[in-house]
């Protein structure tokens, strides 16, 4: 009989070492408009699944999308911080 074992990296994946670096929290803050336009696109979207929707779920989820455009254009516009290159 073989015997079934897991990978120990696998089970505690998120170890106290394994904490995000200040880069990657820094990138999901400026990322944050966009992630909650998101949300509520879907959270629109979700609503109208299951009925027909109406003229106020129409413009609702119209709405959302051009938030998601407006903010996805703005993170795109935005500078991120240069990262010097090697040897430079």
């Amino acid at each position: 009989m073989k015997h079934i074992v897991t990978v120990q990296d696998t089970v505690t994946a998120f170890a106290d070492w394994m904490e995000p670096t200040a880069a990657e929290l820094d990138a999901i803050e400026r990322e944050m408009p966009l992630i909650l336009a998101q949300v509520d696109l879907l959270d629109a979207e979700i609503t109208t699944m299951d009925r027909t929707p109406t003229e106020l779920d129409v413009r609702r989820v119209r709405r959302a999308r051009r938030k998601v455009l407006a903010a996805g254009r703005e993170l795109a516009n935005t500078a991120a911080p240069l990262v010097p290159e090697v040897g430079a």
